[in-house]
């Protein structure tokens, strides 16, 4: 079984967010970091050199791999942030229509910039993710 390499680590989250050299990135970084922490009541941890999640869960897949990640994170890339939603996007197909502009991967939601979406919906789509990882998921 392959480990997972990504792990939690003690770097600080406010200083990895205060490197960010671009300034409309960094602001959207501590927006979006701001909002995990309110709807996670999770405090950020960095998870490798450049995720910042909130929780944990247990996981196990269907293929029998278990794993330890987090419930909800993000990361500031070069040219978008992405979001990490874990449960996917299968049941969030209404407040994706009503988001604004972003482009999703399996379990990644990527935005050019903050100001691209409605906050009040990404704010839900969070919650919503959170509330089913918890219930579906072992701590």
């Amino acid at each position: 079984m392959t480990e997972i390499k990504t792990r939690p680590n003690d770097q600080r989250v406010e200083v990895f967010l205060a490197r960010i050299e671009d300034e409309t990135r960094r602001l959207d970084a501590l927006r979006i970091d701001q909002i995990m922490t309110e709807v996670t009541g999770e405090p950020a941890k960095m998870w490798g050199e450049s995720i910042v999640g909130y929780g944990s869960s247990h996981y196990r897949y269907a293929t029998g791999r278990e794993a330890d990640w987090f419930l909800v994170g993000f990361s500031p890339r070069k040219h978008n942030v992405t979001l990490y939603l874990i449960d996917g996007f299968d049941a969030y197909a209404s407040l994706l229509a009503r988001l604004g502009k972003h482009k999703i991967g399996k379990s990644c939601l990527y935005l050019k910039q903050l100001s691209d979406v409605d906050p009040v919906v990404l704010r839900e789509l969070i919650r919503q993710s959170v509330a089913h990882v918890r219930a579906t998921n072992t701590p």
